[in-house]
């Protein structure tokens, strides 16, 4: 891999990371403003190596190892820059295995924002879709029958792997729904700053998934995705301390997350089924798609203030 590439997919990651977990900055910023100093401290020193080490770096690492049985985990850590042939073939061989299971997840999980969740309408049809949200689960079941029909016929394997992609989501949705009503708790005063920060990490921890599985349309090199979504994880908790109430202000970014999942959903299914996507293109993407609407947030709040 070029040195330009790398580069350029730890950047593309580092960028993925931020704007999936805006929505967990938030949470965190406002939980954080109930508890004590010492607390809050505590929670952004400890509480980042969690969730760097232990979900952004060892959650890759065994999705590759889960999905490549026959490679001990240090070979799935190094199986990128080995230059032993056979561990080359396994991960290329498993490979389409964990893309098709981590692009319906994803995909999932666009539609879902796109017919369910509250939002900021950044663009024509959004408004449409949210009205009939009810149809959220019907595309779902369709989408999952079709893509197992022709993945079933390619590698029955890959078929399970896009069942599993889907079971993912509405466990990790069931976490979430549970973590909206957890912070209700977190924002009274009957918990402990002890009992905040663990449900802090647990909720760190269901959001960092979005990340984890999406890192995977970038590279399937576990060092770059560690890299990469440490850094993001960093730049979230520096985010969470300093500039959240700047961040609000851009209404459409999280638009143009779910967006860029829905490009890098697509770009892991696509690649699952043997069509092979150059590594620049998810990164180049990413950066594309959030910049147009954080160009369109910074001309949302332009007019805001001058209305105002």
């Amino acid at each position: 891999m070029e040195l330009f590439t790398i580069i350029l997919t730890i950047m593309g990651l580092c960028m993925f990371e931020i704007i999936c977990s805006i929505d967990n900055a938030i949470i965190n910023a406002e939980v954080l403003g109930t508890m004590q100093p010492k607390y809050r401290r505590w929670f952004l020193l400890w509480g980042i190596l969690f969730a760097v080490f232990l979900v952004r770096g060892l959650l890759p690492l065994l999705l590759v190892w889960l999905s490549t049985p026959g490679l001990t985990p240090w070979e799935a850590f190094t199986a990128m820059f080995s230059e032993n042939p056979d561990i080359k073939e396994a991960i290329e061989t498993s490979s389409p295995i964990l893309l098709i299971g981590g692009g319906t997840f994803l995909i999932f999980l666009f539609f879902h924002w796109l017919f369910l969740e509250e939002k900021h309408f950044g663009l024509r049809g959004e408004r449409f879709f949210y009205s009939k949200g009810v149809w959220f689960y019907a595309v779902a079941s369709i989408l999952l029958m079709a893509i197992v029909w022709f993945a079933i016929e390619r590698n029955p394997m890959m078929a399970f792997g896009a069942v599993v992609g889907s079971t993912a989501f509405f466990i990790v949705h069931g976490f979430r729904q549970n973590a909206e009503l957890a912070e209700q708790k977190l924002m009274g005063g009957d918990l402990s700053d002890i009992s905040k920060i663990m449900y802090l990490e647990v909720i760190d921890a269901t959001f960092s998934i979005d990340g984890v599985l999406g890192a995977f349309a970038f590279t399937m090199c576990v060092p770059l995705i560690l890299v990469g979504n440490a850094l993001g994880a960093i730049a979230v908790r520096q985010i969470t301390v300093s500039n959240i109430d700047r961040i609000k202000k851009y209404r459409f970014l999280k638009n143009g997350a779910m967006y860029s999942i829905l490009c890098l959903g697509i770009i892991m299914l696509i690649d699952s089924f043997g069509f092979h996507i150059p590594e620049f293109v998810s990164p180049v993407i990413t950066f594309g798609v959030v910049g147009l609407f954080f160009l369109k947030s910074m001309r949302d709040s332009e007019s805001q203030a001058i209305n105002s």
